[in-house]
């Protein structure tokens, strides 16, 4: 199964992922762990331009992301995929749906259809977006920011509503789970989510 988490900045993406993966390989899965962007040479090259680079224009920063993710799916997810390995993945291509779509108002349409190009359509079996208020979530972060977190808190509420809004658009493969709850207990959700859905 290919498995996402989705959500804004330090909303616990990368904790849920990892007790994900340690939940699975408990149990003998063979399992890769990647995140986005990232994952692959390439896409930690690209990773530091578009998180600390300057002066990006809006579709430069979205084609980036999906070059990222291209290379990310050629190099790790469809060979993990294909020798029936588990994937988790921190991030997809719902935030580009969300930060570069609806957050950089590049529409939501636009930016799918370039990266279902990028991906060759693959498409998660089920994400989780960890949702969090936006200022719960800045305060989880502390005084670090990449170049997106320091968009400053109008955009990241855009983000959030635009997640939220994908979540309504595609119920069966998205699911919200509260992220103001114990990490433990979202773990135990998104367990329990994939049970019933397997």
């Amino acid at each position: 199964m290919f498995v996402t988490f989705e959500g804004v900045d330090g909303s616990g993406k990368s904790t849920q992922a990892r007790l994900l993966v340690e939940a699975l390989r408990a149990e003998g899965r063979d399992v890769v762990a990647t995140r986005e962007p990232g994952g692959t040479e390439l896409g930690e090259r690209v990773r530091d331009l578009l998180l600390h680079g300057n002066g990006l224009s809006p579709w430069a920063e979205a084609t980036l992301f999906a070059a990222a993710r291209a290379q990310l799916v050629e190099e790790v997810i469809r060979p993990a995929l294909a020798r029936g390995a588990d994937v988790v993945c921190d991030r997809y291509l719902d935030s580009s749906l969300a930060y570069q779509g609806i957050g950089r108002e590049l529409g939501v349409d636009r930016v799918l259809e370039l990266n279902l190009v990028a991906t060759g359509g693959l498409l998660p079996d089920r994400t989780f977006l960890l949702d969090l208020p936006v200022d719960e979530a800045a305060r989880r972060r502390g005084g670090d920011s990449d170049r997106l977190e320091a968009e400053g808190r109008e955009f990241a509420e855009r983000v959030g509503i635009a997640y939220r809004e994908l979540a309504a658009a595609f119920p069966r493969r998205i699911v919200r789970v509260d992220a103001t709850r114990p990490p433990e207990e979202q773990a135990e959700i998104v367990r329990a989510e994939l049970r019933d859905g397997s």
